[in-house]
């Protein structure tokens, strides 16, 4: 998004979120509104005039749904509502949620982390509303903050945020890190934007599918029961990723595929940029910068409790656990007192941003072919 000039601070409230969702802030074609799930989880409803998101401001900061011109964006799954839990797997339904930030993916056999980490549902002190105005409108940001610290071990403070425009169907989901201990913190960060699985869906990326650019991940890990067919499969996926390039067999997602994307390229922004067209023509998209999450992942699952087409997961790290990464060099060290950043442009494009987001890929595309 563009620079901004912040116009007004609104502090939020827990006690303020109630069964009945009210209005806390209303500017031009922007509505921020609090609300309370009937399991106790306070939610904060942003609209504009082409749809809105709910948001968790004190639950990890979770992008729970979003919709934009009638289009759901989120993964499918059996939750109606977020649930309160100490992990993300009680409360899997979302579009998106903070993986991290000291452990990562899923722990592998010498790993005793959580799934994704202790941030996902973190409980989160402070959340508070952003009013601000950049060249292309008002802009609202929900910010917050939580401080983890135990004894004898790391301490940081982490910042997430996620802003959206009046007129917009792309939002930023922003994270801030600072290193409050005296000693190197290990950060293992991915920010995990979980899109509805498009049947027949295509995606459009700005590297080939081949095995030197898409690469199956061969190692299963323990909540995934594989069959010989599956094996098999990876073996296929892994000599012909151009299998994944368009979703016309959803059974071959059950269980999961995930698959770890390499060589990037950036434009002039420093960003790169992945979008899932949907056979309407419209789309989702996402683009990040690779100086700031040097790996990109993809998790693609469809099966009868869950569907999710996580077709670009931006990450400092792949997801085969702690142990498996620190042997790959993939465990990046804060030193005390530094900080980090990171921030990435999602949702949803009409069938016009959609065409404009292939051509903007396929100069990606050729403009790496060319360096």
């Amino acid at each position: 998004m563009s620079m901004q000039r912040t116009l007004a601070t609104l502090p939020l409230h827990r006690s303020l979120a109630t069964r009945d969702e009210q209005v806390m802030l209303q500017a031009g074609a922007l509505t921020a509104s609090l609300f309370r799930y009937a399991s106790g989880i306070e939610a904060l409803r942003l609209r504009n005039t082409r749809g809105s998101l709910v948001l968790l401001p004190w639950y990890g900061q979770i992008i729970w749904q979003a919709e934009f011109d009638g289009v759901p964006l989120a993964m499918q799954s059996g939750f109606s509502m977020p649930l309160p839990s100490s992990g993300i797997a009680g409360t899997y339904g979302c579009l998106a949620f903070h993986s991290g930030l000291l452990r990562n993916g899923v722990p592998g056999p010498e790993d005793d982390h959580a799934a994704h980490g202790e941030f996902p549902t973190a409980t989160l002190g402070d959340a508070w509303l952003e009013l601000g105005e950049d060249a292309h409108g008002l802009t609202l940001r929900l910010g917050g903050e939580h401080e983890h610290v135990v004894g004898f071990g790391p301490h940081y403070l982490a910042r997430p945020f996620v802003a959206l425009g009046e007129r917009a169907t792309l939002f930023e989901i922003g994270m801030h890190i600072e290193n409050r201990s005296g000693k190197p913190m290990e950060l293992m960060y991915m920010a995990h934007v979980n899109f509805a699985f498009v049947p027949h869906g295509r995606i459009i990326q700005p590297v080939p599918f081949t095995p030197a650019h898409v690469q199956v991940r061969r190692a299963v890990p323990a909540h995934v029961q594989p069959n010989p067919d599956y094996l098999a499969f990876i073996e296929t996926l892994a000599r012909s990723p151009e299998r994944m390039r368009q979703l016309d067999e959803p059974a071959r997602y059950d269980p999961e595929q995930v698959f770890y994307l390499k060589a990037l390229p950036r434009g002039p922004d420093g960003r790169t940029a992945i979008m899932l067209r949907r056979p309407q023509g419209d789309g989702f998209a996402l683009s990040h910068a690779p100086a700031q999450f040097p790996h990109c992942v993809r998790w693609i699952l469809d099966d009868p409790d869950q569907k999710v087409a996580a077709f670009s997961l931006p990450s400092t790290c792949e997801p085969e656990g702690y142990a498996a990464e620190r042997r790959k060099g993939n465990v990046r060290l804060l030193a005390p007192g530094a900080e980090a950043g990171f921030s990435l442009t999602a949702g949803y494009l009409d069938r016009a941003a959609a065409d404009r987001m292939a051509t903007h890929i396929e100069q990606l595309s050729s403009d790496r072919k060319q360096a």
